[in-house]
C-alpha cells in the first residue's frame, strides 16, 4: 500500500507525522510526507487559526482530486476542536483528536469518530524516523497558560512532561546521526513541572551531547541563571531564543491573560545577552487583538525596535470560539491588515540591523539543500546563510561578505567534522 503522513500543523505535529511514517515503513508500505497519489491519506491538523483549521479541511479535497478512491483518517487538533467538520466529508473513514495518535497506526481498520479524553501523563509511544539532517525531539504536550485567544489549552489538554531517561536516550541516539537536534512540545518552558524537575535540570542532563541543540518556543518566565547557564554548558549549543511577545504594551498583555510586563520581557533579555551576546531573540507578534488601540500598537512597534528583534512572525488577530477574547469585539479588517503591515516593516528593519552585525564574522553553517542557486542552511543564531557550491548535509565554517534581502551570503572557510 501506498500511504502519505501529511502534517498541517507546529514542530510537534512533524514529530509525530515522523512515527506514523516509521510504523507504516515497518509494515512494508510505501510512504510520502508529500501530497502524492497514495492509497491511504493520515492527515496531522492544526486549529491554532481560522485558517489552519481551513486548510486542513481543504486537504480532505485536495487527497481526493488525487485519489478519488482513497481512504482518508484524520487526526490532531483541528478535529479534536471539532470532528464533524471531517467525518461528513467523502471517504473520511476514521477520525480521532490527540489521544492514541502515537497508536493510530495499529488502529487504521477502525471506523467513525473516536475522540478519547485527553490523557494526563505524556504519551511516550512515539518513535520517529531518523534524519541526518536535523531532528526533532518531543519533550512535552499541553498547556496550563489559557492565553485569551488560543485553543491549544483546550485540544492539546494540561501540560505533561516525558521523563528525563527517555529524552536523554532519543537526544543521544539521534545525536550519533544527524547534526542538529531541536527540542520540541507544545509548552517546553513548562517542562518537568508534573513529575518534580525543570527545562534547566533537562539540558544539564544534556551536557555530554556532542551535536548542535536547538530550542523550541519559549515563555519568557522560564528564563534565569540556572538555565541559561545550562545551555552556555552544552557542547554545541544554538544561541536562537524564540521567546513569544504577541504584544508589546501591557494592557494588551493582560487582556491576553500573558504572565509578564514588557519591562520583565526586557530584563529577560538582557539577561539572555549578558550569557549569549550575539543572540538572536525571535518572536511571535498578534496585531489587531480587539483591546488593541492605536497608542498599544504604538507602543509595541516602540518596544519591536528597543529589543532589536531578529526576526518577528506577525499575524492578524484570529477569533477562535470557546476562548475568553471570542466576546470581545473584532477590530475593523482594514485596521488590523495596516497594523500587521507597519509592524512587519519594523520586523524587517530589526532583522536588518541585527544581521549587519556580522558582516565580516564567522557563523557555522548547517547546509541544507540548495536555493536560488545557492547551497542554503543556517548558524546556530538562526541566521540564514547563502554560499557557493558546498554540499547539503554539512557544517561549513563561513565568513559574512553581505546582507541581502535578509540572507547572509558568506564565503566557506572550511568543513568542520562534526
Amino acid at each position: 500500500m501506498k500511504a502519505v503522513i501529511y502534517n498541517l500543523g507546529c514542530k510537534v505535529n512533524k514529530y509525530e507525522c515522523d512515527s506514523l511514517l516509521k510504523s507504516l515503513k515497518e509494515r512494508g508500505h510505501e510512504v510520502s510526507e508529500d501530497l502524492v497519489y497514495a492509497d491511504l491519506y493520515i492527515l496531522n491538523t492544526c486549529a491554532v487559526t481560522n485558517e489552519a483549521e481551513r486548510k486542513s479541511r481543504q486537504c480532505v479535497s485536495r487527497c481526493l482530486k488525487l485519489n478519488p478512491n482513497a481512504k482518508i483518517v484524520v487526526c490532531g487538533c483541528a478535529s479534536q476542536n471539532n470532528p464533524t467538520q471531517f467525518s461528513d466529508k467523502e471517504n473520511v473513514t476514521y477520525v480521532i483528536g490527540n489521544a492514541d495518535k502515537d497508536k493510530l497506526v495499529d488502529n487504521l481498520e477502525e471506523k467513525g469518530i473516536l475522540i478519547k479524553p485527553i490523557p494526563t501523563e505524556y504519551e511516550d509511544g512515539f518513535s520517529p524516523e531518523v534524519v541526518r539532517t536535523r531532528a526533532y525531539v518531543k519533550i512535552q504536550d499541553g498547556c496550563d497558560n489559557y492565553c485569551s485567544y488560543c485553543l491549544i489549552p483546550y485540544v492539546r489538554g494540561r501540560s505533561r512532561s516525558r521523563k528525563i531517561k527517555s529524552v536523554v536516550d532519543e537526544v543521544a541516539r539521534l545525536s550519533a546521526i544527524c547534526k542538529e537536534i531541536t527540542i520540541t512540545g507544545i509548552d517546553i518552558s513548562s517542562y518537568g513541572k508534573n513529575i518534580g524537575s525543570s527545562l534547566a535540570e533537562l539540558m544539564e542532563h544534556l551536557a555530554d551531547i556532542d551535536c548542535r541543540i536547538r530550542l523550541g518556543s519559549l515563555e519568557v518566565n522560564v528564563i534565569d541563571e540556572r538555565l541559561l547557564q545550562a545551555l552556555k554548558s552544552l557542547k554545541k549549543f544554538c544561541p536562537q531564543f524564540h521567546l513569544s511577545l504577541q504584544s508589546g504594551e501591557d494592557g494588551v498583555l493582560r487582556k491576553m491573560n500573558r504572565h509578564y510586563t514588557v519591562k520583565q520581557y526586557a530584563e529577560k533579555v538582557e539577561l539572555i545577552r549578558k550569557f549569549f551576546p550575539d543572540a538572536g531573540i525571535t518572536t511571535d507578534l498578534i496585531c489587531g487583538f480587539p483591546t488593541e488601540d492605536e497608542e498599544s500598537f504604538e507602543r509595541t512597534l516602540e518596544f519591536m525596535d528597543k529589543i532589536g528583534f531578529s526576526q518577528v512572525h506577525v499575524f492578524s488577530y484570529s477569533q477562535r470560539g470557546g476562548t475568553v477574547a471570542a466576546r470581545y469585539k473584532l477590530l475593523p479588517a482594514e485596521v488590523v491588515k495596516s497594523r500587521q503591515a507597519r509592524a512587519s516593516e519594523v520586523a524587517r528593519k530589526c532583522k536588518e540591523r541585527y544581521l549587519q552585525k556580522f558582516v565580516g564574522k564567522t557563523l557555522e553553517m548547517l547546509s541544507e539543500d540548495r536555493e536560488d542557486g545557492f547551497m542554503c542552511g543556517y548558524s546556530r543564531q538562526y541566521i540564514k546563510c547563502y554560499i557557493d557550491g558546498g554540499e547539503s548535509d554539512r557544517l561549513y565554517k563561513v565568513q559574512v561578505e553581505k546582507i541581502q534581502d535578509g540572507i547572509a551570503h558568506c564565503k566557506v572557510f572550511e568543513e568542520i567534522d562534526k
